[in-house]
């Protein structure tokens, strides 16, 4: 079996998964920071996580899974007084929002969703902590982080420290001692947010926020802190500078992965291209458009790049289409689960190796195809072949263990006949089937092509099969 690994960003290379403790395993994920609608490129993280927890679930007895959300910042401010809408029902509108829209493209809820809000104290903790360790230091109601007083700064993002001079997007105030020195606490006049504190009323920087949220959930140091590549730097340099010295640690967190970005139709996404989109764009196409949207976004790998595509997303449906027609068709699992576990273990390997979806997909797809072959008869022998098996092709084995392995990855979670059917009334068309039965029964060919005519016309496909005709829409 192959060796449980993952891409590190810090080592900048693969390396063996050992938890530090094998019985709890402990993720960190950046959430949202909720002023609007979630955008695609939001919602690529969320599924990468989302899977790479399951898949640990089944490996692990237990994992604790953290997302945050980003409740206080100068973004929301902004949206507040443009809109004359409170802070308060942004972030809670917002936040409901985003709940809805992840939920809808099949992710599961996090263990523990820590929000900025709600975790001033231990920010102001961690900030005391980094003044007294000479880390950071007062300057004009400020509290600033000494990049200077952390050698291993940079060593995440691998920039040099004049290109961390030249690059990073920071506001170069007469106050600062360093220009790269980032801010941990800032003042806050009477209309926005703002938090006692030892250095007056003031609210925290963002990346404080998620060293506090992290060390009050997973403690000091943790297995895995992920996000989009975006975050690298400043967000995740700035997160392990404070970590490490608020702690004194070699590490943060021991494996750090990082999602690529989203393009869509081949352009980076912006609101000037017109491209922009949320993904409750996508899921107003239809109740399909949420799982589909998923698949497309597993169908490529987690550290490369993606280009979005309506037409990805068409091909995406008609290929869960497929699945779910197998499901429906499939009888009950046989009596095999040494079987079925082994079915399951060989298309679930892929994510062993660096959370490698596509592969796991390609598998998926083979148990599929194993799975009607053995309900309509055919040949076998390339998928075995591939899994270098021998497994026995019966009625319902294959489909069973696919179910194992979508839900790994959060698929095939819908009712198949719902799926194929839709959710309104649909009597007409199981009238029209039973009158084409009658029709074959009588031998009356003519009226039975005519009556799968009339149903292609109108978008319905009819397959008939050992357990009786089934439909779809097209």
């Amino acid at each position: 079996m192959t060796e449980l690994q993952f891409h590190n960003s810090l080592t900048r290379g693969k390396e063996g998964f050992a938890p530090i403790d094998p019985a709890h395993v402990r993720i960190y994920v950046c959430g949202p920071t909720v002023y609007d609608l979630a955008h695609l490129g939001n919602a690529r993280p969320v599924i990468v996580f989302d899977v790479l927890a399951r898949l640990l679930r089944r490996l692990f007895p237990r994992v604790t899974y953290v997302r945050n959300i980003t409740d206080v910042d100068d973004k929301i401010n902004a949206r507040a007084l443009e809109s004359g809408e409170t802070i308060e029902a942004i972030t809670a509108r917002t936040t409901a929002d985003f709940h809805r829209d992840m939920a809808a493209l099949g992710n599961l809820p996090p263990d523990a969703e820590p929000r900025a809000t709600q975790s001033i104290a231990p920010m102001i903790a961690l900030i005391e902590r980094l003044i007294a360790r000479g880390h950071a230091y007062v300057a004009e109601g400020h509290v600033l982080f000494a990049v200077a007083s952390f050698p291993d700064y940079g060593a995440l993002s691998g920039r040099s420290t004049e290109e961390l001079q030249a690059g990073a997007r920071v506001d170069v105030a007469p106050y600062k001692r360093d220009p790269g020195d980032f801010v941990l606490w800032k003042p806050s006049p009477p209309e926005l947010p703002g938090w006692d504190s030892p250095w007056g009323r003031g609210r925290p920087g963002w990346h404080i926020e998620c060293s506090a949220m992290s060390w009050q959930a997973l403690g000091e140091v943790f297995d895995i802190h992920g996000g989009g590549h975006d975050l690298i730097f400043p967000h995740h340099e700035n997160e392990v500078a404070q970590s490490r010295c608020a702690f004194g640690t070699p590490v943060m967190a021991n494996l750090w992965m990082h999602n690529g970005m989203l393009r869509v139709e081949g352009e980076k996404m912006s609101k000037s291209l017109g491209n922009f989109l949320t993904v409750r764009d996508i899921l107003g196409r239809g109740a399909w458009a949420g799982e589909a949207f998923r698949l497309l976004v597993l169908k490529t790998h987690y550290r490369q790049a993606l280009d979005f595509t309506f037409a990805g997303l068409d091909e995406a449906k008609a290929e869960l289409d497929d699945d779910y027609a197998m499901l429906a068709r499939a009888p009950a699992a046989p009596e095999l689960p040494a079987v079925q576990a082994e079915m399951a273990e060989w298309a679930l390997e892929p994510l062993r190796d660096d959370l490698n979806t596509p592969l796991a997909l390609t598998r998926l797809r083979d148990l599929r195809t194993l799975e009607n072959v053995a309900s309509v008869g055919g040949s076998a022998t390339a998928v075995l072949h591939r899994a270098g098996r021998n497994w026995p092709v019966v009625p319902g084995l294959a489909a069973a263990a696919f179910r194992e392995v979508a839900e790994v990855l959060g698929l095939a979670a819908s009712e198949p006949r719902r799926w194929l059917q839709g959710a309104e009334d649909t009597g007409w068309i199981e009238a029209a089937i039973a009158a084409r039965l009658a029709a074959r029964r009588a031998r009356d060919w003519a009226e039975a092509d005519r009556i799968r005519a009339d149903l292609t016309a109108r978008g319905i496909t009819l397959e008939d099969g050992p357990q009786g005709t089934t439909w779809r829409r097209a």
